[in-house]
């Protein structure tokens, strides 16, 4: 069984919806095409997502608050014969070719141009077969899916990773944090699957004495006072690190440090550097080899621990500056709520940190950087700051600092973030 918000679907209903769904779209008549979906519903993309991985047709995911237009081109840019949104409604795509049955994704853009992701359902298979034998602390929980299912994520290791354990996934449409915090009073070990910032929010927000009884975290590293508040409010804390190649990689099943990713899955194969000599994480998946382009390195008990992304160090003189390091530091201060840390072009340094953070209030720049000369090394300590009123976070909480840094560059950070409020 299925729960989405305040509606149960049993086996049979979502089996009944499937077929409609095939029907609606006529897959028993077009074999081995790729399908691109983008439907408001979730029980409707869910139950045409299980019909066309039954079919072995190919699927890609798409938010249900992409417009149209934009579902078109991601669609095209993949691929896909086919385009369906509500409705049912079906358009015909150009460029598509046929193969074998594949979930299809992109990579989240935060270190480029967003890349296609093929795997096939063989793989996805696999994956879930080694989440479930090696996590095993969740077994008697019940998920709570406050993240969007057409992410690998909420789709993948909240609905996919329960229905294989025999459990009935809760999956939660509205990002409203009250409303989660009502699910989780009324659902038995509830497990959530969700967002660091939202689990912030919710750590945040909880009566002084109540505690979230399980939680996972994924998609972006937390910082130091995120991770404090939320280990404080949460009896059970899991973490898990991934890539949109490989999938799930690491599992850890009692987070007490953010940069540790836990134990990687045993389908898989990790190589990188060890402690004090980061490298960076490569995975092997079969005979693929996925170079993550994140820094890490493995303890010597076998735990992954994340340190950076390549492509956002910062180097200053020659010195590595890791902007998780800069961004714990500043979110400390008491007032600041957020914080990212990016790179600026230096003629003499070659690269500066710069910064974007939110405050409760109004903070002197004389005084923020006192704060950081006292708790950072000078290569660290950023030579530019702007006070934003939020920081601008993807879906899955992951920052794309190469944007922030161009529309930085070009004035128009600040504009940029009152539009998207917009």
């Amino acid at each position: 069984m299925i729960r989405i918000d305040d509606t149960s679907y049993d086996q049979a209903r979502m089996q009944a919806m499937s077929e409609r769904a095939a029907l609606a779209v006529g897959i028993a008549d077009h074999p081995g095409l790729s399908y691109a979906v983008c439907l408001s519903d979730t029980a409707e993309f869910l139950a045409l997502f299980f019909a066309l991985r039954s079919a072995g047709a190919s699927v890609l995911p798409i938010r249900p608050s992409t417009p149209r237009a934009a579902a078109r081109r991601l669609a095209v840019s993949v691929g896909c014969h086919r385009l369906v949104c509500d409705g049912f409604a079906v358009e015909e795509l150009e460029g598509g070719a046929a193969g074998p049955g594949l979930l299809l994704q992109t990579t989240s853009g935060t270190t480029g141009e967003p890349k296609r992701v093929a795997r096939t359902w063989a793989e996805i298979d696999r994956e879930i077969e080694s989440y479930v034998s090696a996590f095993r602390e969740p077994e008697s929980m019940t998920p709570l899916v406050a993240c969007p299912v057409t992410h690998s994520y909420g789709l993948i290791c909240g609905v996919l990773v329960a229905l294989k354990r025999g459990q009935s996934p809760h999956v939660l449409n509205t990002g409203n944090p009250k409303y989660v915090i009502a699910r989780l009073r009324e659902t038995r070990q509830p497990l959530l699957y969700s967002s660091p910032a939202m689990l912030h929010t919710i750590s945040r927000l909880l009566p002084a004495g109540e505690t979230i009884f399980a939680a996972m975290t994924s998609g972006t590293l937390l910082p130091d006072p995120w991770f404090a508040s939320i280990r404080a409010r949460t009896t059970h804390l899991f973490q898990q690190y991934g890539c949109s190649e490989a999938g799930c990689v690491a599992i850890n099943p009692d987070l007490t440090a953010p940069d540790e990713m836990g134990i990687p899955l045993p389908h898989l194969g990790v190589e990188t550097g060890g402690e004090g000599a980061p490298r960076e994480i490569v995975v092997r998946a079969g005979e693929r080899e996925i170079h993550t382009r994140d820094l890490g390195y493995l303890t010597g008990t076998g735990t992954l621990v994340f340190v950076a992304r390549l492509d956002d160090t910062i180097n200053v003189s020659g010195i590595n500056v890791y902007p998780r390091e800069v961004e714990d530091v500043v979110m400390a201060m008491p007032g600041v709520t957020d914080a990212v840390a990016f790179r600026r072009v230096d003629p003499s340094a070659g690269e500066r940190v710069a910064l974007a953070f939110c405050a409760e209030r109004a903070i002197a720049p004389a005084s923020l950087r006192e704060w950081c000369m006292q708790n950072l090394a000078v290569h660290q300590v950023p030579m530019e700051a702007v006070r934003l009123a939020r920081v601008p976070r993807q879906a899955n909480g992951k920052i794309n600092r190469r944007e922030i840094a161009a529309l930085y560059a070009e004035g128009r950070l600040e504009h940029a973030i009152a539009e998207a409020a917009i």
